[in-house]
Parts: C-alpha cells; structure tokens; sequence
C-alpha cells in the first residue's frame, strides 16, 4: 500500500534505498530502487546505508530512535510519543485510508498536494513472471485459473481475520469445473491444503512469483490479508472479504476490487459466492 507513496518520491527526483523485511528484497526486484533487510543489527544496517534524511512509514517509537541514533533525520507522522526523535512529524489524518496515509507523508516531504492514485501499479520482472509460468505449467494449470487465498494470519481485536467459507466455494468451484489454484506463504502448505482440498497447490516461491500467479489469473478470492493487497497490486481482478478489520482504512486499493462484508461480521457465504460469480460470468 506504499507503492504510491514511492513512486511519488521517485518521480520527484529522490533515490530511494528501501529497509524493510527480506521479502521486500524479491517484491521490489523490477525496481531500480537498492533494498537492505535487518539480518543483524537494525542501527547499524542503517548507518551502513549512508544516507542522511529518511522518510519512517512506520508508526513506532523504536523505529524513529533507531533512526535517531543511525544518524539519519527522518520525517514521519507524529505517533507514538515520538515527535522530538523526527526531524519533521507530520500530523496525521485519522480518515485516511493507509494509501492515502503513506501518500500524504510523502506528499508532504515532496511539497506537493496531489491525491493518491486510484489504483496500484506494482513492476512484475521478466524473471518473476517465467517463474510463475514455469510452476503453473509444472502443475498442468491452464491460462483461467481462479486463486484461492483462504489464510490471514492472526487476530484482530480478538477476532479471526481469515474467512471460514474458503472449503465451500473451492467445493463449489471444482464442481463447476473451475480450476482452482493457491499458493502457500512460509509454513501455509498444511493449513491451505486442509482449507482447499481438491485445489491445484503450487510450492512456496518468492513474493514477487506470487504476485505473477495473481496476476495471471481470471479471478482471486481473498481476505483482508497481504496476499490481497498483493494481488490488487498486481492488478488481478479481485473479491476482499471482509469481516473483522475496517474497508475505510485496508480495504484492496483498486478499481478492479470487489469488496464483500465488513467491520462489523462477515458476509453470508450467499454473498461472497454471488460476488464470484458475477466476476467469472464478466
């Protein structure tokens, strides 16, 4: 949900070097942007990158000190107690969506007022994409597969962020000759296969292959979870279920997204297979 927040800075001039979890190494393989991960220490891997000024899009106190004693003056909302560690702090909009919200600080570090764009626009490399061929192949899938994402990992306020209707719509499609595809995150095989089974799993890959396979689809089913916005990003043709978190701050940024439920309890299955349906018969 950063991409426009990045493209803003790019395109205004800025080289970017991003720090962040070791996937984002392989999600931002298309870019010319360089792209370090924390394996040791974070102050350190900071100070190595020798630059001056950073741009936080995290919202914690720990970041901005390791900021602060990396030499780096950083500009970021003011969260968490944290204003007198930033070089600049950046009053927050609570109505933003978290697009917006990435957007806006970095509008305000560019001097600009433009509004995020509609859609994201995530860079799938040549690499990326043959892997995705090669796996899909390697599998017997055809060019119009449905993905199945039925995991979110963890709670929100007490609740189970993943859908519980996955095991009945991949039945359902099946049965109408559907193929039916998913593709496990890190330690997913055993609980996807239980959600989907019947469905067509593909092995564990890179982020960025997993954003081919979404984008080479006819249609993904997900919850309110990474691979969704993943698959937004990607550009897929998309139906979000949502049940437990809040569209107005994560729903799927993307013209091509259809959102089913909300914060308040999960939709009927009724209504998320009627969402799916309409989407296969366009």
């Amino acid at each position: 949900m950063a991409l426009p927040a990045l493209d803003l800075l790019a395109n205004h001039g800025f080289t970017l070097t991003l720090a962040g979890r070791r996937w984002a190494t392989d999600l931002f393989a298309a870019y010319p942007w360089k792209v370090i991960s924390f394996a040791s220490s974070r102050i350190q891997a900071l100070r190595n990158v020798g630059v001056s000024a950073g741009l936080l899009l995290t919202n914690s106190f720990s970041t901005a000190l390791e900021f602060r004693l990396a030499g780096i003056a950083a500009v970021g909302y003011a969260r968490d107690a944290r204003s007198w560690l930033l070089d600049k702090a950046v009053a927050v909009n609570a109505s933003d969506h978290m697009v917006e919200y990435y957007h806006r600080l970095a509008a305000t570090l560019v001097g600009t007022s433009t509004l995020a764009p509609r859609d994201l626009r995530l860079r799938i490399g040549e690499s990326a994409v043959r892997n995705a061929q090669r796996l899909l192949a390697a599998q017997n899938v055809g060019p119009s597969y449905v993905v199945l994402c039925p995991v979110a990992v963890g709670f929100h306020r007490g609740k189970l962020k993943a859908w519980g209707g996955f095991t009945q719509l991949n039945a359902e499609l099946l049965a109408d000759g559907v193929q039916v595809v998913a593709m496990p995150g890190p330690n997913e095989s055993d609980t996807v296969r239980h959600a989907v089974p019947g469905a067509t799993l593909l092995p564990e890959s890179d982020v960025a292959t997993f954003a081919a396979v979404l984008a080479g689809s006819r249609l993904v089913v997900a919850n309110d979870s990474g691979a969704g916005h993943l698959a937004a990003a990607s550009g897929a043709r998309l139906i979000s279920v949502f049940g437990v978190t809040d569209p107005a701050k994560t729903r799927a940024w993307s013209t091509r997204a259809t959102l089913v439920g909300s914060s308040n309890g999960w939709p009927s299955y009724q209504a998320v297979r009627s969402a799916v349906g309409s989407a296969l018969s366009d």
